[in-house]
């Protein structure tokens, strides 16, 4: 990065943290400030529910995710838009009925208190966990590329979120998303032409698809039924349906994007947008990763993209080991590369035996790439047991930062910084509605003055702030970034979506038998998720969404008809 880069950067976070501030001045009162005083158009509802969800991870990790494995990661998205119909025809009118703060107050009428409490410590929980991911995931990477020690980018994207996040609250956050997802949009376009741009005369927009296609990376749907698989069509629609339909539905920093709308049909256009738009989007992240892959077959790729590792293993008793392995792949890479040049003289002349043969041979030689860079790999863990040895998160920002020109290094740099502002401040925001209203007002201090409860969201707000930068602190890294969060969200996701499944199809349930089921059924999925993390048995962990919410409705009905003829016994 140059001046120019460091211009463009610090002018369009400061710009963002200025008008959120300036734009929501003077909330008075705990409504305006959580709620925004239901003002909300459908436009910014939409826009404010992307941009939480587009977190910096998502523009880190998504371009990587494709860069190695193709184009079937977007399975985990098509579920969305039926959870979304699913989610505006029952809950978004419900919840505006009632008035509601947060999305667990309806379970206390329903249920019962402790079952309200049990769900709002079950979402901070997860989100609270998550809010220290996503400031430390792009903090660990982004320190690299800037040149700033990691502390120090961790605590520039923590103190400007909670600057107007605090200072302007649900309204903030809405408006400044519009500016973020402005910059995050015009960022990912930019980079998409740069990459065309950049590839070689002969390898038109077309033939970029296609020799990806050739290469395997253009697989979107797979439809095998291989439960250890993380990305099929059937976990994609099944599973994928019950983690969006209990994020859009029962995860408080989503809810409260749209509880603030002037309208049930406002919000539920909102959503429907998001709904319509999330998947393309999600798709188009992926190309850019697809295109990134595609230009390293004609332009030598780093035999592993941190270079923070690299620069440690060069320094270090395997150094002549590293430079053997780096050789080779760039043997490897130069053979690669003069059969894919070949490949699209075949495709020019559209000589189908050529063809075959030839994208054969590259796989072939993709493969081999693929063992040496695990060689790398291996190497580095020996030196340093604790090095960091995924590094596909560092592709995307890798290829910006070396061949994309100065200016938009800074802008593209400054999507990332927004996306990380943008997801975080929903969270914060949703964390200090929860801990406000179900726990500070409703057991703490049932009796006080609007002024005092505004000023105790404000201080939650920066509470929760802290203790998301403070975790962030003190983090690690987990597999890629962006599976890191989705994991976390299902061991909670699938609980919580059964409690309301419960509250909303099961009338005769009542709140004992929930909250029993509830906590059983947490107690499952997180034992599922740590043997299947030991290896121990194969389960993706999108399936544990699924397996969380029949689990929890299925104890929840027969925990209720056992009690029942419990009370019959007595009589």
């Amino acid at each position: 990065m140059n001046y120019i880069d460091w211009i463009v950067l610090a002018s369009t976070l400061i710009f963002i943290v200025v008008y959120g501030v300036w734009k929501t001045r003077g909330s008075r009162n705990i409504e305006g400030y959580l709620l925004s005083d239901n003002n909300m158009k459908w436009g910014t509802i939409g826009l404010s529910i992307m941009a939480t969800q587009a977190s910096a991870i998502t523009f880190l990790s998504t371009p990587g995710q494709a860069y190695t494995d193709g184009m079937g990661f977007i399975q985990f998205y098509f579920g969305m838009p039926i959870a979304v119909v699913l989610i505006c025809a029952t809950l978004v009118p419900i919840y505006h009925k009632l008035k509601v703060f947060t999305a667990y107050e309806y379970l206390e009428a329903r249920f019962d208190l402790k079952t309200r409490l049990l769900t709002s410590a079950l979402f901070m929980i997860s989100r609270g966990l998550a809010a220290g991911i996503t400031i430390y995931a792009p903090a660990i990477i982004l320190s690299t590329i800037i040149d700033l020690p990691l502390n120090v980018t961790i605590l520039i994207i923590g103190v400007l979120v909670i600057i107007y996040t605090v200072s302007g609250g649900t309204k903030a956050v809405s408006q400044t998303h519009k500016q973020q997802m402005a910059v995050i949009l015009v960022g990912m376009v930019i980079a998409f032409a740069m990459l065309l741009y950049l590839m070689p005369e002969q390898v038109t927009m077309g033939k970029v698809f296609t020799l990806a296609g050739h290469l395997g990376k253009m697989d979107v749907v797979d439809f095998s039924f291989d439960p250890s698989n993380r990305y099929t069509i059937w976990s994609g629609i099944f599973a994928g349906v019950v983690l969006h339909a209990s994020y859009f539905g029962a995860d408080q920093s989503q809810v409260q994007r749209y509880l603030g709308g002037t309208s049930v049909t406002e919000s539920r256009i909102g959503l429907l947008l998001n709904g319509l738009v999330k998947v393309p989007m999600q798709f188009f992240i992926l190309l850019v990763g697809v295109m990134v892959f595609v230009f390293y077959q004609f332009v030598l790729p780093p035999v592993f993209f941190n270079e923070q590792q690299v620069e440690n293993i060069k320094s270090s008793t395997y150094a002549e080991a590293f430079n053997t392995l780096d050789q080779r792949h760039e043997a490897v890479f130069l053979e690669k590369k003069e059969k894919m040049e070949q490949l699209v003289v075949a495709i020019d002349n559209r000589q189908s035996q050529e063809i075959e043969g030839l994208g054969h041979q590259v796989r072939l030689l993709e493969h081999e790439t693929r063992k040496i860079h695990q060689q790398v790999v291996d190497l580095i863990a020996t030196n340093d047991p604790q090095a960091e040895t995924k590094d596909t998160d560092y592709i995307f920002i890798g290829f910006v930062t070396k061949y994309l020109p100065h200016g938009l290094i800074g802008l593209l740099i400054a999507v990332i910084f927004s996306a990380a502002m943008s997801s975080t401040s929903s969270e914060l925001n949703a964390l200090a509605s929860t801990s406000i209203v179900d726990f500070y007002k409703r057991i703490i201090k049932p009796e006080a003055s609007d002024q005092h409860y505004l000023l105790a969201s404000k201080l939650f707000t920066a509470l929760w702030g802290l203790l998301a930068i403070l975790f962030a602190l003190f983090s690690s890294l987990l597999d890629n970034l962006i599976q890191a969060v989705n994991i976390l969200g299902s061991l909670f996701y699938g609980v919580i979506l059964g409690i309301f499944v419960l509250a909303f199809a099961f009338k005769y349930v009542r709140g004992n038998a929930v909250f029993l089921a509830a906590i059983i059924g947490e107690g499952i999925i997180i034992l599922l998720w740590f043997l299947s993390d030991r290896g121990m048995i194969s389960l993706s962990y999108l399936w544990l969404n699924l397996i969380g919410c029949v689990l929890v409705v299925g104890m929840g009905i027969v925990l209720q008809a056992l009690q029942n003829s419990s009370a019959i016994k007595k009589k």
